[in-house]
């Protein structure tokens, strides 16, 4: 496994872990709270934060296990990331449009700024998955 397939993986699984527990979070006082009494800025900052930071961690980890494989980058690893942002940039679009929809019918802020969120979570998650498949497939 090269060195951008395990960073996919560790991209990926953080995402998801991440965003779930975010949304676990926030999206559970919707049954009980109005909307616009949810303080969802904070956790939202929070959890792009921790993502970011253990993203970071996990590939210094996974550079210090292998560090022959750090940093290396073949026309394959290229290939496959185009073909991953090629797939996940318009995945990004509908959801942006999506939001920009609910903004239009003046939607709560919270809807709107959860449905950005969402936006680039399943973004992120359909290019690692359209990238770790064309990894172990081929292009």
């Amino acid at each position: 496994m090269s060195f951008e397939e395990k960073s996919t993986w560790i991209y990926a699984a953080i995402t998801v872990g991440v965003s779930a527990v975010y949304f676990a979070v926030v999206l559970r006082q919707v049954r009980n709270t109005d909307v616009t009494e949810i303080a969802y800025v904070g956790p939202m900052l929070t959890a792009i934060g921790v993502a970011v930071a253990l993203n970071i961690l996990a590939i210094i980890v996974a550079g210090i296990a292998s560090p022959k494989e750090a940093g290396k980058k073949d026309e394959r690893d290229k290939n496959i990331t185009r073909y991953g942002q090629y797939v996940g940039y318009p995945v990004l679009g509908v959801g942006v449009v999506g939001a920009l929809v609910l903004t239009m019918a003046e939607f709560e802020h919270f809807w709107i700024a959860n449905a950005i969120y969402l936006a680039f979570v399943v973004s992120s998650i359909t290019e690692s998955a359209v990238k770790i498949v064309a990894y172990r497939r081929g292009l």
